[in-house]
């Protein structure tokens, strides 16, 4: 089904159907859905649009990024079926290497998600039929290969908060997409962005691309960012239930 130009849903619905194609091509887990449907909510309340607070943490995310020496993008089924182009060309501006990590983890999943990452340009792709496990984490998020073990900044956008707190106890660095505020993710993480994951990765790829190299101007960034700032100020606004644009 084709959404008229004039609905006032017509963003929102084109994203869903995003991810219904993506659990028929074996992508999305069933509990991915419900999973959006609850991120929706919270999209909802923040009026559907990137609010400043939710730009200054793409920015700080792009800074960190810039500035690591071994930078992870772990990929799950929502968010390859949503944003696999914009998932390469981030991977390419900061020099990162992509995985794919699962909760529900079956080989096939894990293939098809690669492929799609695939057909979007990414070089390689790692995760597939990995056997080490990430220290304090019993759920098959766990397996982890190289990539990722010798990671020191990870992105991990619609992550669950168990992993976030294993990969902060292993020693790395964590930048979240999450619309909720609340959640163990968003406050362990070291960068949260509160934004839907379709609007702010298309500003990281411009943020890290307009701090390539610029290391001082990347290092001053992440100096005078404030995570707790972001949080407060993306609940705050929930609470107050901004109108969707």
């Amino acid at each position: 089904m084709e959404v008229p130009d004039d609905h006032p849903r017509k963003a929102s619905l084109e994203v869903r159907h995003l991810l219904t194609d993506g659990f028929k091509a074996g992508l999305v887990a069933e509990a991915g859905l419900i999973a959006h449907g609850r991120g929706e909510a919270f999209d909802y309340l923040l009026g559907e649009r990137t609010h400043p607070f939710a730009d200054r943490a793409c920015r700080a995310a792009a800074a960190l990024l810039v500035l690591a020496k071994n930078p992870v993008f772990s990929v799950n089924g929502n968010v390859a079926a949503l944003c696999p182009k914009e998932v390469v060309a981030l991977s390419e501006a900061a020099d990162a290497e992509i995985e794919v990590n699962l909760f529900y983890r079956t080989r096939e999943r894990e293939e098809a998600i690669a492929k799609k990452l695939t057909d979007s340009g990414a070089k390689n792709v790692y995760g597939i039929g990995a056997s080490t496990r990430l220290l304090g984490l019993s759920s098959p998020r766990a397996l982890i290969d190289k990539a990722l073990k010798n990671a020191d900044v990870v992105i991990v956008p619609l992550e669950d908060g168990d992993r976030t707190e294993a990969l902060r106890k292993a020693g790395k660095k964590v930048i979240a997409i999450d619309l909720n505020p609340l959640s163990r993710t968003a406050q362990t993480a070291d960068v949260t962005i509160v934004d839907n994951v379709v609007r702010c990765m298309p500003l990281m790829v411009r943020h890290a691309k307009a701090l390539h190299g610029k290391t001082d101007e990347a290092d001053k960034i992440i100096r005078s960012y404030d995570n707790k700032k972001t949080l407060i100020e993306a609940e705050t606004t929930i609470r107050k239930g901004a109108r969707p644009a």
